[in-house]
């Protein structure tokens, strides 16, 4: 594989990152299956990994420390995130400077390595001072055990007052961003990329076929096939009577045609739409089996020619996410309604 620069750290990344969500009782319980598709990944060019806490409970970090044992992980950027919930603590979640200590030394442990090359804020949490997260972030990486960290899912306004606060109080400042990006959400293009371009910020876009909605499994002269647990856990994105979701299947039986007509299948006329943008370093994949991985390796070498880019614009028109609920974060601002209506009698 080619490489990439992560925005202006001066690391390089292959095109493809390797997503662990989907190692652990959440998606593949087979620990030796998982290091067999980490070993897989590895072996054909991919240098990152990129996992979380929350994934299985730290299931997932276990696996991928299993798979880095024995020599594998200088090679490896190994990426990692905090802030959902982990067991029933109330304090054990979100980002404040109490949790990520706690949760930073736990990751390391799973991960069985003495540092994490990017620690990842998982999402934002509006209630927590910027600054103390920022401020507790950069105390990891004067003490070693982070190399960079970055947000994932941040509104437009967050990234821009994360770079502001760490001008400002003299932190180390966020040097990537993780957002949804994929054919059918493109909300990134309106604000996010070119804030991420304008930043120098390296973007790793998390589900780029869409949650499987891109996967070439829904065919419109098939059965659709049984919902995972992660789709009855996420009914908003995948509910196929949903209006929103009605609309996403017109577009992927377009999208599918058009991948015909190219040669190409729909992985990788997806994937290759999100590695075209300029403001993407590597996209991560989530592969649950070899079989998946297999089919997505090798996109990073194609490239789509500008009729079939305006095709795509045509079916998806620039910046538009279909559903709102592949954005993957809304803010209290509009899901609480107590922060949009005065108290009656005021």
């Amino acid at each position: 594989m080619t490489h990439r620069p992560l925005g202006r750290t001066g690391v390089q990344v292959s095109p493809l990152t390797l997503g662990a969500m989907n190692f652990g009782a959440g998606g593949n319980p087979d620990h030796a299956d998982g290091v067999r598709i980490i070993h897989a990944a590895l072996d054909a060019g991919i240098n990152v990994i990129d996992t979380a806490d929350v994934y299985s409970q730290g299931e997932s970090e276990t696996i991928v420390g299993k798979a880095l044992a024995g020599g594998r992980r200088d090679d490896v950027v190994l990426a990692t995130k905090f802030h959902g919930a982990i067991g029933d603590g109330i304090n054990h979640r979100g980002n404040s400077r109490r949790w990520i200590h706690r949760a930073v030394e736990d990751s390391l442990r799973r991960l069985g390595t003495d540092h994490i090359d990017l620690y990842q804020v998982h999402r934002p949490e509006p209630d927590t001072d910027l600054d103390d997260t920022l401020g507790a972030l950069s105390d990891l990486v004067h003490q070693g055990k982070i190399r960079y960290f970055g947000t994932s899912t941040f509104e437009p306004h967050e990234i821009v007052e994360a770079q502001w606060t760490a001008r400002e109080r003299g932190r180390e400042r966020p040097v990537t961003e993780q957002p949804p990006y994929s054919i059918l959400a493109r909300g990134a293009e309106r604000a996010v990329l070119p804030l991420a371009q304008r930043y120098g910020l390296g973007v790793l876009p998390w589900s780029p076929l869409a949650g499987g909605w891109l996967s070439g499994r829904y065919r419109k002269d098939r059965p659709d096939p049984a919902p995972s647990a992660r789709h009855r856990r996420q009914p908003g994105r995948h509910d196929p009577d949903l209006p929103a979701n009605r609309t996403k299947r017109v577009a992927v039986e377009q999208l599918t045609e058009l991948a015909e007509e190219a040669g190409l299948s729909l992985i990788h006329l997806s994937l290759a739409f999100v590695l075209r943008h300029p403001a993407v370093s590597s996209a991560i994949i989530g592969p649950r089996t070899l079989e998946h991985l297999a089919s997505q390796l090798g996109a990073e070498k194609v490239v789509l020619a500008d009729d079939v880019l305006d095709r795509i614009d045509e079916i998806v028109p620039p910046g538009v996410t279909i559903n709102p609920a592949d954005a993957g974060y809304q803010p209290p601002s509009l899901t609480d309604p107590a922060r949009r209506r005065r108290p009656a009698g005021t």
